[in-house]
């Protein structure tokens, strides 16, 4: 009897298990129009009722389960989720009203949420415990951090590596004891700062490698902050925080008081890392456009590569206009910013009935349809900034305030709405959440003339603005407007950025002691924030790095560089190309390089081009630098080969700019390149072309038959301009690729094409 009755309980347990994985959980988008009944859920649950008469009419299958209605959408999407058989999906594919379903998908608890949204699972892959136990330190020069966050305690770390030779420095509520396994380096370099601006003043910052203004506490934790429960920013983003490579150790370099450093601070840092034992350099600070020669970031960064530290730099916030991007050299690892597939979107509905995406951290109540008021309606000059002192309180009292971006910061903007008695703002920008101190939004550049022109055309303007939290599966990546952009305006022969990364509204440790807006009038306080900018997008390589190092010894700064571009992907999660905010279009190398960022993939990248610090400097000779210039960049006497020919375009990058002058009808120029085998011992890779528009590519030879790894082989590429390109936005270019490939391997080097 009880054999029977445990034979009977397998049954069922099995029954039920075959009903489970037979159904899934699906959100169902529908066409409200289309509503037989006023009321949403007699709607929805005749649905599933006809649903399954159906499935079970059509498969004679008595035993499957109805559908289960989990839950009605009523306010942000039309329609409902419900758990269905793949027959019952495709009966209710055919019920009237029906727009598309798609698959639930599993969301795990990430606040940064970017380490899952680039494909890192835990005790998978690059974060398998035996590959995270590697020492790796990470040098993250910025503005300080803040120690005794979470994001930053050793719990079950091993001991300091005996090779480390920094030190943690006493200062201004700062000493040794504040270091630990995790942090196990704090320097100050202010020295530069004084010089150039007087005294650090000490009533706002700390003397000493303690984070005052929470940016280098950010960036240190995206990078590698410890693993934290139950991390949000008032709610919002709510889960467990990780850096993506989230047992590095962490040596900070403090060189931003508070707002801005120098140079000269920068390059002490650099060098002090560099001798501390760093395996990676993150730098989030930067200048403008410089030729190397001048350029004492790259100076500084040729030094550590030749000493086998990478290093990565954003890219720069100067977009969306081209020739922007700056740390461009090409011993450096450039990283321009793209919104990941987790956003805040609010709703903006103008009194014309029109509505427009926003995007906003508030997480008050909606407002009401209120009147809207822009420029001499809400003031003075500048009104349409709403710089302080620019909006009369008569004017704006209880209205929406439409602000243009420029000149102060965005929080600002809306904290001079609220003194002035506003109910709201607008803010033209693009799709950055701030956490406004009043209900306020910012909307995308293909919004703003839209809602220009409506505000100033209309005689009773009105807006209303709607929250609604978080939302996931958003299309990504889509890169930002004001991410700077190429071509690279020092040396036009290598495309930057280098790749893209998460870098817009990104959740990270913040310091407690300051606001998420750093107004002083904003009284909250915080242990996370999301801001944005490439400074944020910088760690995230930074933490690649670091992972890809810990698995891959041996490679050196080129090669872990080559293994990112070479597997980055132009495709967002929608199967399209990823496009730019800014201005709608397909984005281009000259946006994000190579591409988005594929961290499993570049952990087995199946070729790649390695360079070492004697091709760079071959480089410079092809670059004709006197010897002044050569020496200022080398730091040696290095005499450049003789009887060779040396073109830029021969650097064993990863990727082609081709440049053109003219019309350039029937030029050609050839390109060597080098890749090693790094994937399959013996394997064939075979050239698949997409060739630029105008331009006719010829690769030579068009396989690569390798019989052992770290075997090199050369190929050379004929680019033969034919036909000048249209303009596009400005620029005389067009773009292709390059891809080897073999079995799971396709070794993309992109192509740019450039007629100057």
């Amino acid at each position: 009897m009880i054999f029977r009755a445990l034979f009977l309980l397998l049954v069922l347990v099995a029954t039920t298990s075959i009903a489970i994985v037979e159904k899934q959980t699906y959100i169902i988008h529908m066409d409200k129009t289309k509503m037989v009944t006023s009321n949403l859920k007699e709607w929805y649950e005749g649905l599933m009722d006809s649903v399954y008469n159906l499935s079970i009419d059509e498969e004679e299958e008595e035993h499957t389960a109805p559908p289960d209605l989990l839950y009605i959408y009523e306010n942000t999407i039309s329609g409902f989720a419900a758990k269905l058989s793949i027959k019952q999906l495709e009966s209710l594919k055919r019920m009237d009203g029906f727009l598309f379903a798609r698959a639930d998908k599993i969301v795990s608890a990430h606040t940064t949420h970017t380490p899952q949204f680039l494909g890192l699972q835990f005790n998978k892959g690059l974060w398998r415990a035996s590959n995270l136990a590697s020492d790796i330190v990470i040098g993250v020069i910025d503005g300080g951090i803040w120690p005794e966050h979470p994001s930053f305690q050793d719990s079950g770390m091993s001991a300091i590596p005996s090779r480390w030779k920094g030190i943690c420095e006493n200062g201004t509520m700062f000493s040794p004891s504040n270091c630990n396994k995790k942090l196990i380096g704090a320097r100050t370099f202010y020295k530069g700062y004084e010089a150039t601006y007087g005294k650090v003043n000490e009533t706002i910052e700390f003397l000493s490698p303690r984070d005052a203004f929470g940016h280098g506490t950010h960036t240190a934790s995206t990078a590698a902050g410890s693993v934290v429960n139950n991390a949000s920013l008032f709610g919002l983003a709510s889960g467990s925080a990780r850096g993506v490579r989230y047992t590095s150790r962490i040596s900070v370099y403090k060189v931003i008081w508070p707002y801005d450093g120098t140079i000269s601070d920068v390059m002490a840092a650099i060098d002090q890392a560099v001798a501390d034992g760093v395996d990676v350099l993150s730098l989030s600070v930067g200048v403008g456009p410089t030729p190397y020669y001048l350029d004492d970031l790259a100076i500084a960064a040729f030094g550590a590569i030749q000493r086998g530290v990478s290093v990565v730099c954003s890219g720069g916030n100067s977009g969306p206009s081209f020739y922007t991007v700056t740390n461009s050299a090409p011993w450096i690892m450039t990283i321009a910013a793209s919104y990941p597939d987790r956003s805040f979107p609010t709703t903006i509905k103008l009194g014309n009935g029109l509505t427009y995406e926003g995007s906003s951290l508030y997480t008050g109540n909606a407002t009401g349809q209120l009147p809207l008021v822009y420029g001499k309606t809400a003031g003075g000059n500048d009104a349409e900034y709403c710089i302080p002192g620019s909006l009369n309180k008569r004017l704006v009292k209880g209205k929406i305030v439409l602000c243009q971006s420029g000149i102060i910061d965005r929080t600002l903007k809306g904290e001079q709405v609220k003194l002035a008695g506003g109910a709201g703002m607008l803010l033209i920008d693009e799709l950055l959440a701030d956490a406004h101190v009043l209900p306020a939004t910012a909307t995308g550049l293909l919004a703003s003339n839209a809602i220009i022109e409506y505000a100033n055309s209309s005689k009773e303007p009105t807006a209303s603005i709607v929250f609604h939290g978080t939302v996931y599966g958003t299309r990504a990546p889509i890169m930002a407007a004001l991410s700077s952009r190429g071509p690279n305006s020092v040396g036009i022969d290598v495309i930057k950025p280098d790749v893209t990364a998460p870098g817009m509204n990104i959740l990270a440790a913040w310091v407690p002691i300051v606001s998420p807006t750093l107004l002083t009038s904003d009284k909250r306080r915080v242990m996370y924030n999301i801001i944005s900018g490439t400074s944020m997008s910088c760690p995230h390589v930074s933490g690649l790095v670091a992972l890809i190092k810990s698995l891959h010894k041996d490679w050196s700064p080129a090669t872990i560089k080559s293994a990112i571009m070479t597997t980055a992907y132009t495709m967002d999660n929608k199967k399209a190309l990823i496009t730019d905010i800014a201005s709608g279009n397909s984005a281009t190398p000259f946006h994000f390089g190579s591409g988005h960022i594929n961290p499993e993939a570049a952990a087995d990248p199946g070729l790649v081009y390695d360079i070492t610090p004697e091709d760079y400097l071959n480089y410079l000779c092809s670059l004709n630098y006197n010897s002044s210039q050569f020496a200022a960049v080398s730091r040696s006497h290095y005499t450049c080969p003789r009887n060779s020919t040396l073109q830029p375009g021969d650097l064993n990058y990863p990727s082609f700019a081709v440049n053109f002058f003219g019309e350039a009808k029937n030029i050609s120029v050839t390109y060597m390149r080098t890749a090693t085998n790094v994937g399959t011992p013996k394997s064939k890779y075979l050239v698949h072309l997409e060739k630029p528009s105008g331009v006719d590519v010829i690769v030579q030879p068009k396989m690569l038959k390798f019989k052992k790894l770290g075997q090199k082989l050369s190929y050379k590429v004929t680019f033969i301009g034919y036909k000048r390109t249209s303009v596009m936005d400005g620029l005389n270019a067009t773009f292709g690729s390059v891809v080897w490939v073999y079995g799971k391997y396709a070794v993309r080097s992109p192509i740019a094409v450039t007629w100057l």
